[in-house]
């Protein structure tokens, strides 16, 4: 068996599809943090079957959570401190992305203004489909 010490204050990323875990730890940019970060791959789960559990060392304010929400939001966010579960909470699709995605539509204005931030709201949560601010276009 496997073990994995706790931490003694900051965040657990749980119910992450089995596999996921490296694209979150690439999208919340991790790799350039000063933590320590912990990733579980292929951990048992009686409700997923597998899934994947990131633990990282650092305050909740440190994590974007829009990005996390956008990858999977169905994701819980166990907040610890003193070794233990203060707070869990549940992900939902952020009404607005800022920078997460880009527009790949050649004629929109981000295309030509490059310092423009790439804006997409949620036009669809059913479905969950993004549309970009300035031209509309479908992202995915």
């Amino acid at each position: 068996m496997l073990n994995i010490s706790g931490i003694q204050e900051g965040v657990v990323l749980d119910h992450i599809q089995a596999g996921k875990s490296m694209d979150i730890y690439h999208h919340l940019g991790l790799g350039k943090m000063d933590c320590t970060v912990a990733i579980i791959k292929n951990a048992r789960s009686s409700k997923m079957g597998r899934k994947d559990i990131i633990k990282i060392e650092a305050p909740l304010d440190s994590i974007d959570l829009d990005v996390l929400g956008y990858i999977d939001h169905n994701i819980t966010v166990n907040l610890i401190r003193d070794d233990v579960i203060v707070e869990k909470k549940r992900l939902s699709l952020p009404k607005e992305l800022v920078n997460v995605i880009h527009c790949k539509n050649p004629r929109c204005i981000t295309s030509v203004e490059q310092e423009l931030p790439h804006i997409f709201y949620l036009a669809d949560e059913e479905n969950q489909i993004y549309r970009c601010r300035y031209c509309d276009e479908k992202h995915g």
